[in-house]
């Protein structure tokens, strides 16, 4: 192996990075990295456009779009740059992941299964009970 990515690794590994992931830190073209007034416009550029991005995903929460998608756009583009969003992006897949595991783990799918059936079967009896007392009646064919 190549020394230069051991250390990578060593360094990935004490900054709680699993072993592959990339290393924290700016990812900037080198000749912007070169020059301190243009890496710092830089940086200033990625985080307008990643603040707008996150600010458009916060509009789409309660109207509709993706609004978590574009949320999580937002802070990826933040990531290419910034060490914070890097280490956020990391929790969150971590998170997704750990909750994807539980998701098909057989004891929580079957008692998800159960609960979805019992929801169902309560809606079936109300609607059954608001049709039984009421009748369908469709709203263009009501008697004024």
């Amino acid at each position: 192996m190549h020394t230069g990515s051991d250390e990578r690794d060593g360094a990935a590994a004490a900054a709680g990075a699993e072993p592959g992931e990339r290393e924290l830190g700016s990812r900037a073209p080198g000749f912007i990295k070169a020059s301190k007034p243009l890496h710092l416009s830089w940086q200033v550029g990625v985080f307008v456009v990643g603040l707008a991005v996150v600010g458009a995903g916060v509009i789409m929460l309660p109207l509709p779009g993706p609004g978590w998608l574009v949320i999580f756009a937002g802070m990826a583009i933040w990531a290419t740059e910034f060490v914070w969003a890097q280490l956020v992006l990391r929790w969150t897949k971590r998170k997704v992941t750990e909750a994807a595991q539980r998701a098909l783990d057989p004891k929580v799918r079957r008692r998800n299964i159960i609960l979805t059936t019992i929801g169902l079967i309560i809606v079936g009896v109300l609607l059954g009970i608001y049709l039984w007392k009421f009748g369908l009646v469709m709203p263009w064919k009501i008697d004024q």
